[in-house]
């Protein structure tokens, strides 16, 4: 029997959403963490996404990072937007790559994930947002390039 694939290029271009729905319900918790993470000072994961700067590197120029922060939150607005649909254009496979890389580094960084080496101590339940995230970004990626 073939593996079954999470995202099918369809000859018409789209991309097909094969996610039953508990996993579309935590792709959609994650898509929402980045997107309030973006908005919100307090939340856990928004000093991942906006780490200090480093004045100088031209990469933390602060109209720079302002242009990243923007991008972030449409990404992840989009990505939120299109959740729910069976099909997603590229526009939105890109918005839903990026939003869930960003999931993923925030999760890893909030869990104390550095290297391999500190994700073989922790336990398998610890792990699992990060194996799923890593596992539907691989799928989605296939069909992206």
């Amino acid at each position: 029997m073939a593996p079954r694939h999470l995202f099918i290029r369809r000859r018409d271009g789209r991309i097909e959403v094969r996610v039953a729905e508990s996993g579309r319900e935590f792709i959609v918790k994650q898509m929402a963490r980045v997107a309030a993470a973006e908005s919100d000072s307090a939340h856990e994961w928004h000093s991942y996404l906006h780490a200090p700067m480093n004045p100088s590197a031209d990469a933390d120029d602060p109209l720079r990072v302002f242009e990243r922060q923007k991008a972030t939150a449409t990404n992840a607005e989009l990505a939120l937007l299109s959740a729910h649909e069976e099909f997603i254009n590229d526009v939105e496979a890109w918005a839903w790559l990026t939003t869930l890389q960003i999931a993923l580094r925030s999760e890893m960084m909030a869990q104390g994930v550095f290297d391999s080496a500190s994700l073989d101590v922790k336990s398998e339940s610890e792990v699992a947002d990060i194996r799923s995230l890593q596992y539907v970004l691989f799928e989605l990626a296939r069909v992206v390039s």
